[in-house]
C-alpha cells in the first residue's frame, strides 16, 4: 500500500525505474539468452579465433539489418517529400558504413595459419550467400537478377525478398522522384545530367536536391571503401585460394570494384 499524504490522498508507491513487475530487464529486451547462444563452432578442438571470425560476420548481418532499415525509409521520404530526413537518414547510413570497414581491422587480428585452422569447415558457405548484402545492393541501385539464378541455396523466403528487392523502387528512383518534384527534368540520363548540373551550379535554389546527391555520393563511395577493404583483406588471409562457396575468392571480389551505384553522379565532376 502506498503512503497518504497531506492531503489524505494515497501516495503512489515509491518504484524504481524498470523494477515494476521486473517485467523487462536489459536482458530480456536484449534477447541476450539468444543472441549470445548464436555462435557455435564448427571446429573440433574448438579454434580459438572462430568465435570472433562467427562474431564479426553476426555483427556484419545485424548492421546490414540496420542499414536495409534506414535505406528503405530514406526512399520513403524521399517519395513523401521529406527531405531533410531522408537526409539525415543517409547521413546515418553513412556512420554506420565506416563501422562496416573499420571492423576489418578486427579481423584481420587473426592470422592466415589461426584462419586455416577452420576454413575447411566453412565449405560450402561463403560471405557471397548473404542475401541482406544482396538486398542492399539492389536497394542501392545495382539489381543483379542473376546472383538470384546463381545461387541454389536459398530458401522459398529468400527467394521472395530478393524478388522485391528486385522489383521495387530504388534510392536512385525516389531521387529521380525528387527532381522532378523539384521542378528539375529526368526522363533520361541526359535529362538528369542537365539537371544535376542546375543543381550544382544554383545551390541555393535547390540545397535539398544538392544534399542529397552528395549523400547518396556518400553512401557509393563508403560502399566501394569496404570492397576495397574486404579484397585487400581476402587476399592477406588466404592469398588467391578460391572461396570457400566455390567463387574464385579474391579473384571475384577484384572484378567487384569498378561497381558504382551512381554513376552519374559520379561522372558529374567531369561536367562542371
Amino acid at each position: 500500500m502506498g503512503e497518504t499524504n497531506s492531503h489524505g490522498d494515497t501516495a503512489a508507491p515509491d518504484l524504481h525505474f524498470g523494477e515494476q513487475g521486473a517485467q523487462l530487464t536489459y536482458g530480456s529486451y536484449l534477447r541476450l539468452g539468444q543472441l549470445l547462444d548464436a555462435q557455435h563452432l564448427e571446429s573440433d578442438p574448438p579454434a580459438h579465433d572462430e568465435l570472433l571470425f562467427i562474431t564479426i560476420h553476426q555483427v556484419y548481418e545485424l548492421w546490414f539489418q540496420q542499414l536495409l532499415h534506414e535505406a528503405t525509409n530514406a526512399r520513403q521520404a524521399m517519395h513523401d517529400g521529406r527531405l531533410w530526413w531522408a537526409q539525415h537518414l543517409l547521413n546515418r547510413m553513412h556512420v554506420i558504413e565506416r563501422v562496416l570497414v573499420q571492423q576489418i581491422d578486427v579481423l584481420e587480428t587473426m592470422t592466415p595459419q589461426d584462419f586455416l585452422e577452420f576454413r575447411q569447415r566453412l565449405a560450402p558457405a561463403s560471405g557471397f550467400q548473404s542475401v541482406q548484402f544482396r538486398e542492399l545492393e539492389f536497394l542501392s541501385g545495382a539489381k543483379d537478377p542473376s546472383y538470384v539464378d546463381r545461387f541454389r541455396g536459398l530458401t522459398d523466403a529468400e527467394k521472395a525478398r530478393l524478388a522485391m528487392r528486385l522489383e521495387e523502387p530504388t534510392l536512385w528512383d525516389a531521387f529521380r522522384g525528387v527532381l522532378v518534384d523539384q521542378g528539375l527534368a529526368a526522363a533520361d540520363d541526359d535529362e538528369i545530367r542537365a539537371s544535376l548540373r542546375t543543381a550544382a551550379h544554383d545551390r541555393s535554389s535547390y540545397p535539398e536536391v544538392w544534399a542529397l546527391a552528395e549523400a547518396l555520393l556518400q553512401h557509393d563511395e563508403l560502399a566501394a571503401a569496404w570492397r576495397a577493404r574486404h579484397v585487400v583483406m581476402v587476399e592477406r588471409m588466404i592469398g588467391s585460394k578460391t572461396g570457400t562457396g566455390g567463387s574464385s575468392g579474391a579473384a571475384y571480389l577484384a572484378s567487384r570494384l569498378p561497381l558504382r551505384y551512381y554513376p552519374l553522379l559520379w561522372e558529374l565532376r567531369s561536367l562542371l
